[in-house]
């Protein structure tokens, strides 16, 4: 969609959000401590992981963000150094930025940085990699043998610039990992295990990644660690439904949709394509409390309830579902349904919660096999999640909260933390390290990490939603 932006106010307010400043002297100060305090020994670290670990967001991989990556406030708050793949901003390409904040509009930045310290000539110890697996961690070595290459065909092209195998030649980032001879490890893999299933409405993977399989991989990847003899401190599963992803959406739907009206004309609720082709039904009470879940992609759509939708499909270069009448009423009618990648119904919901739950207690079985401690991310945001309805969480005087954008937790994309929220993740890794070795590391003070704009009374949306046109989720990575 095509607009003038508002004016250079609201253009430099965007920019400022998603820019923060390079200089790392507005971190909290720590007292030099040289990775050592109690019985933990931070001075070589090492962080294994995905996405998250690697400081991506809102759609891309950046280094005014990743500089803010939970790792990098480690190593910032223990007195160490850590090195990771830098990008120049805006990014590897598709970073979301904001367009206008009334109607509040996205748009992806058409521009793109570049690496900037490829021939670094030793491993990098952030090795979190956007995209990654489980299966990763032990067996992908380029963007051709990573899960998403061999069981999907799509390489993934941030596997050579992370691992850099074409000159290192140094293996998986548990091999790389361990040729470095870490004194500490942080392990936080598995999210996008079930993710990729969640945020595709259960279409692409078909299913999360099994039990069975989550146990030999997390187990293999932590018995390497203990093997070498290394120290580690492993993070478990958010659930999905704690996420803007899915939160944002169907609520919207329910609360702008005139459901009496459409109830008078035999309409029953949002009609929507099911996985195998059958119809499925979420009513408005469904959507409003999360029986069913509309992704973030879904807002595209949302204002077209009820509409026909020939012109949108040619518009936006969309092909017609095979079966779809555009002439009926999108949504509210069995021929031109809401699409099924679009919605996270209840079936594939408690598909997904069960992948989350069997994750968490694989990770905490195999942790403590290994006499590795744990951090509940799940618990943190779970109640956050649940805080948004009484207040919200506080943190150093920062109200934050899990709804999209004015939340501050989360960023553009609705899947990875802003800035402050990595600040409260690096806290409750901080938190279990001092626990679980008699440390004193100091923690993050969250109001110092440059976070989201405040825009109370400044954000209006178009009908209720948020607009997000259908290309801004082209290139994102989980």
């Amino acid at each position: 969609m095509k607009k003038i932006f508002l004016s250079i106010l609201i253009l430099i307010a965007a920019v400022l959000f998603f820019n923060a400043c390079e200089d790392r002297s507005d971190l909290t100060a720590p007292v030099p401590l040289n990775g050592k305090s109690g019985n933990a020994d931070l001075t070589k670290y090492v962080a294994i992981g995905n996405s998250l670990t690697a400081g991506y967001q809102s759609g891309t991989l950046f280094y005014s963000a990743q500089i803010y990556s939970f790792p990098y406030l480690i190593a910032q708050q223990t007195g160490v150094e850590i090195a990771g793949l830098k990008v120049s901003d805006p990014g590897l390409g598709g970073r979301l930025e904001i367009k206008s904040l009334s109607p509040f509009t996205l748009y992806t930045n058409p521009n793109a940085g570049s690496p900037i310290n490829l021939t670094l000539p030793a491993p990098y110890q952030n090795l979190g990699i956007p995209g990654a697996l489980a299966y990763d961690v032990l067996f992908a070595t380029n963007k051709d043998n990573c899960a998403s290459a061999v069981f999907a065909g799509t390489p993934n092209p941030y596997f050579d610039l992370v691992l850099r195998n074409s000159a290192l030649n140094l293996g998986t980032q548990l091999d790389q990992a361990l040729a470095q001879n870490p004194t500490f490890i942080t392990l936080w893999i598995g999210n996008n295990d079930v993710l990729g299933y969640a945020t595709s409405g259960g279409t692409a993977p078909s299913a999360p990644t099994n039990a069975i399989q989550f146990q030999q991989l997390f187990g293999g990847i932590c018995n390497g660690i203990a093997q070498a003899g290394k120290e580690a401190v492993v993070a478990n599963i958010p659930n999905v439904s704690a996420i803007p992803f899915f939160t944002t959406v169907g609520p919207q739907i329910a609360l702008s949709t005139p459901w009496y009206l459409l109830a008078s004309q035999g309409v029953v609720g949002l009609v929507y394509q099911k996985t195998g082709g059958t119809i499925g039904v979420a009513d408005s009470a469904s959507l409003l409390t999360g029986g069913n879940l509309v992704t973030l992609r879904g807002s595209s759509y949302a204002p077209l309830l009820g509409q026909t939708t020939g012109k949108f499909y040619r518009d936006n270069g969309l092909t017609i579902p095979s079966g779809v009448d555009t002439t009926k009423p999108f949504g509210f009618h069995p021929q031109n349904p809401w699409p099924n990648a679009l919605i996270l119904d209840s079936d594939e919901i408690q598909i997904a919660n069960q992948a989350v739950a069997d994750y968490n207690n694989i990770i905490a079985a195999t942790a403590a096999n290994f006499n590795f401690a744990v951090v509940d991310i799940n618990s943190v945001f779970n109640q956050i999640r649940a805080n948004d309805f009484t207040g919200g969480t506080v943190y150093n005087g920062i109200t934050f909260r899990t709804t999209f954008v004015t939340g501050g937790l989360f960023s553009l994309d609705g899947v990875h933390p802003t800035n402050q929220g990595q600040a409260i993740i690096a806290n409750e890794f901080l938190k279990v390290i001092n626990s679980k070795y008699n440390a004193q590391f100091p923690l993050v003070d969250v109001s110092s990490i440059p976070g989201s704009l405040i825009f109370a009374g400044k954000i209006s949306y178009q009908n209720g939603y948020p607009i997000l046109p259908p290309e801004v989720f082209e290139h994102l990575l989980f």
